[in-house]
């Protein structure tokens, strides 16, 4: 091949070749084995069976010749059975053997000469010793039985005889045919085994000459550039492909060392950038520090005042309560509310700036122990709504357990807040795990959310209702969502609940959480124990369970039931809490997971996010 060709023409040269080479082969191996078979299907598919029908043939008209002598010397007629039996027996073999004698006239011709033998016989012979038995008795018919009669049918097996060899000769001839087939197609493979040889060792060498050796070579140039010199130009050699790749990779050597210069002085640069950000970073630490001390300065600062203004506006309320007209008693209401509120307010923006900046570090927290801290927080809202809180069985986590306590707690009292009128609230808190992350929802049966403000809810000061209608400051469901986001996790609304709400959250799972956590609850409340029940059962009618004696918050035995207090025991895997309206502790069967939320005074009701 000429020195100008490319290497991608050269191989596909050599492939042209090739496959030129092996085509021939293949069409004349496809030729030879179609013959092949041909030959194989004259010996077991024509030959083979007209030879075994040739020798029934016989065998049947032997028996009716037999059936026939038999015949004369008894006159029985069932002796004649077997005579009709060959009979229709030769004319199947007749009809087969007519259609494998299509490819051979010469045994056709003969096969006719052995038909034509045996119908003489049976007009002479056969039948009319039938009708003399039948009309003169077996005497009659054995006259006609005589050596003459013997030799004519001798006549029939001397033609069978004769197609039989014609048909062993013609088996023969396909036999031999097919060795020549199968030996020529033995020799056709051989004769491409030896091209495909050839074409990987031409194929071999070729790739050693044009391809291995400049790439070694420009492999090795290349290391010396990779050393550290840059200033060693690089030439490609072999084809014209290695050509152009050895001059496109001494311009990319060329730019390297053009952009090596580049890089040193970028560096520079960047040190002296880094020096000035190390110096802006240390002054925004020490301003965040600042910060945080004028926001509890100014918390402090401007509570004071204001529990002054609140604390003179009551006493104001208490001593010229109904002594004033009923506006002025109105105004004083105004500000001592107005006071009260700005409290909660500044407390609430203290807590949401200082999440995340004041931390005692990450520690396992079993959220099934923080429960019983959270019933115990939540206790008082609870007693007053009657509310029941549930909760299934719940993870291990890592997290700072001060912060996930202010989250559950948020989302209960929102929970037991915003419930429907008439209705006992029930909160479920239950988890599951989705991945690398542990699922966490806080379910109830209150007022519910509509789709729309699923997320804003969590904007802080972000309201759906009056503060006449639910009180807060509009700040909790942001502390809450900074807390899940500070803990590596994200919240949202479920809206596909049939009622009420479901918020859920996600936490990272332990690393030796390879499995979900079990699904069994337990019960822990405020009366004796009792069952948990699971997510998606329905919940009694009247919410209520079967009261339990004995004082509040005490078992049979006068212990302390009531989750958080002091000296509690290490609290169940799964709990339930809740109070009766009229104050004696109870057990109840845990709420459904399923249970939502509906409208205050009506369904499609909204919830706001609150302290």
């Amino acid at each position: 091949m000429g020195a100008g060709w490319s290497l991608r023409g050269r191989l596909a040269g050599l492939i042209a070749v090739v496959g030129l080479l092996l085509i021939g082969v293949a069409v004349a191996e496809a030729v030879v084995a179609n013959r092949n078979r041909a030959h194989i299907d004259a010996v077991l598919n024509q030959t083979g069976p007209l030879r075994a029908q040739s020798q029934e043939l016989l065998a049947v008209l032997v028996d009716q010749e037999t059936a026939i002598r038999g015949y004369a010397l008894t006159g029985v007629r069932e002796d004649l059975v077997p005579f009709d039996a060959g009979r229709q027996r030769e004319q199947e073999l007749t009809a087969s053997m007519d259609r494998l004698l299509i490819s051979y006239p010469d045994l056709r011709d003969e096969f006719q000469a052995v038909q034509q033998q045996a119908e003489r016989w049976r007009q002479a012979i056969a039948l009319p010793a039938i009708q003399a038995i039948e009309a003169g008795g077996t005497s009659a018919g054995q006259q006609l039985l005589t050596d003459q009669s013997r030799q004519q049918f001798d006549q029939i097996r001397v033609a069978v005889d004769v197609l039989q060899n014609g048909i062993l000769e013609v088996r023969d001839e396909a036999a031999a045919d097919v060795r020549h087939t199968s030996n020529l197609l033995v020799l056709l493979l051989i004769i491409a085994a030896i091209v495909v040889v050839v074409a990987g060792v031409v194929l071999l060498t070729s790739l050693e000459r044009m391809v291995i050796r400049p790439l070694t070579s420009l492999a090795g140039q290349v290391r010396d550039v990779a050393t550290g010199d840059y200033g060693h130009g690089i030439a490609g050699s072999g084809p014209p492909e290695f050509l152009r790749l050895g001059e496109d990779v001494d311009v990319m050597r060329r730019k390297i060392a053009a952009d090596l210069t580049e890089v040193r002085e970028a560096r520079e640069r960047i040190e002296w950038v880094n020096i000035q950000l190390q110096k802006q970073a240390e002054e925004l630490t020490r301003s965040n520090r600042d910060l945080e001390q004028f926001a509890y300065v100014a918390s402090h600062d401007l509570q004071e005042p204001l529990r002054k203004v609140a604390s003179f506006c009551q006493l104001l309320q208490r001593r010229y309560a109904g002594r004033l007209d009923e506006r002025a008693d109105q105004y004083i209401a105004f500000a001592v509310d107005g006071a009260q509120r700005m409290q909660r307010l500044i407390n609430d923006l203290l807590a949401f700036s200082r999440i995340g900046r004041l931390t005692a570090g990450f520690t396992e927290v079993d959220l099934n122990q923080l429960m019983a801290e959270v019933a115990a927080q939540t206790e008082p809202a609870r007693e007053y709504a009657d509310a029941e809180l549930t909760w299934g069985e719940l993870p291990v986590i890592r997290g700072e357990e001060p912060l996930l306590t202010n989250l559950l707690v948020n989302l209960v009292s929102n929970s037991v807040k915003f419930r429907r009128p008439d209705v006992a609230p029930r909160v479920r808190v239950s988890a599951r795990q989705v991945g690398e992350d542990w699922e966490v929802t806080c379910q109830d049966n209150g007022i519910g959310i509509e789709p729309e403000f699923a997320d804003k809810i969590f904007v802080i000061f972000q309201r759906l209702h009056a503060k006449d209608a639910y009180p807060g400051t509009g700040i909790g469901l942001a502390i809450v969502k900074k807390i899940v986001e500070y803990h590596g996790g994200r919240v949202w609304v479920d809206t596909d609940v049939p009622e009420g709400t479901a918020i859920r959250f996600t936490l990272p799972a332990l690393p030796a959480d390879a499995e979900p956590a079990s699904s069994a609850t337990g019960t822990a409340g405020l009366g004796a124990a009792g069952s948990d029940g699971q997510a998606g059962d329905p919940a009694s009618p009247d919410g209520s369970g079967p009261d339990v004696a004995g004082p509040e918050g005490r078992d049979a035995e006068g212990r302390d039931t009531v989750p958080g207090r002091a000296g509690d025991e290490a609290p169940a895997r799964a709990g339930t809490v809740g109070t009766e309206a009229g104050g004696e502790a109870v057990e109840r069967p845990a709420a459904p997971a399923g249970l939502g939320r509906q409208g205050s005074g009506g369904t499609g009701g909204m919830k706001e996010a609150v302290g």
